[in-house]
């Protein structure tokens, strides 16, 4: 991230947060929150403390994924995260349970998501997963502006409709000047009696990622036991590496345990100035 413009507000760390990754997507349906819960619970499997902040405020479906509906409690002015699958929790659907719809305004939608980050007792975290709501709307820009984060992860169907949507999803990480780590194509093919069926078109992730100049982090495959462990709440990356699925999310997890190094490496480093 570059030097600070003037008028910017400064970006408050999370104290005791190492890494905060965003997983954004262009446009709805992708299985951004999908990514988000394995991704959190493969980095948790592989030996790091992990939160997951729920910031998709009008769909939050992490609870269900996660297998969780309690209500948190407060102790003092902190609320305390849930916790599942050895991953600490906070989302909107545990302040607002049940079908009924969140009405919500710009600001007070930004009122809580800062409150989830500040006002939540997340403890010491490795990395500190938020899944983001669909789009380029106030939500992302406000956390993003106020948050430094150490990168961000695009999730994307292979089908045209979604690229599209992903790469104004990458500009926007850019124009605020934080780092995309990479896209995640998702759906990527369905496996059938040996054969990869393309359905939702071919290639489309790496070559958005090769266009935008960023990597392309993952081909997720089409799997119905993915979908189905996310509504039981068992997530697939519960089964461990011997699940072909579940290897695909930690070689993911792998890699973004190694950009983010990098990109803290890279935000560290002293600005050399040359004098007159």
């Amino acid at each position: 991230m570059g030097p600070q413009a003037p008028g910017e507000q400064p970006k408050l760390p999370i104290p005791g947060v190492k890494n905060i990754i965003a997983v954004g997507s262009g446009k709805g349906g992708v299985g951004k929150s999908t990514v988000s819960v394995n991704l959190a619970i493969t980095l948790a499997r592989l030996g790091h403390a992990v939160g997951l902040m729920d910031a998709d405020v009008y769909g939050p479906n992490v609870p269900l994924m996660m297998g969780i509906q309690q209500t948190p409690h407060a102790i003092g002015q902190r609320i305390q995260p849930l916790e599942a699958h050895g991953v600490r929790l906070m989302s909107m659907a545990f302040l607002n349970p049940g079908d009924k719809p969140l009405v919500w305004r710009g600001p007070m939608l930004n009122s809580v998501i800062q409150q989830f980050l500040r006002n939540v007792d997340w403890g010491e975290l490795d990395y500190l997963v938020i899944d983001l709501p669909p789009g380029t709307g106030d939500v992302q820009l406000t956390l993003i502006q106020t948050t430094p984060l150490t990168g961000a992860v695009i999730v994307t169907t292979p089908s045209d409709v979604a690229l599209e949507d992903a790469r104004k999803a990458v500009n926007m990480f850019e124009q605020v000047r934080e780092q995309v780590l990479g896209i995640v194509e998702n759906m990527s093919y369905l496996e059938h009696n040996g054969e990869k069926l393309y359905i939702f078109g071919k290639g489309g992730g790496a070559r958005t990622a090769e266009k935008m100049n960023v990597p392309l982090l993952a081909e997720i495959p089409l799997d119905p036991a993915t979908r189905e462990g996310g509504d039981s709440g068992k997530p697939i990356a519960t089964l461990g590496t011997s699940n072909k699925q579940a290897k695909v999310f930690e070689e993911l997890a792998l890699k973004i345990i190694d950009l983010a190094a990098e990109s803290t490496k890279q935000k560290q480093r002293p600005k050399i100035t040359i004098a007159d």
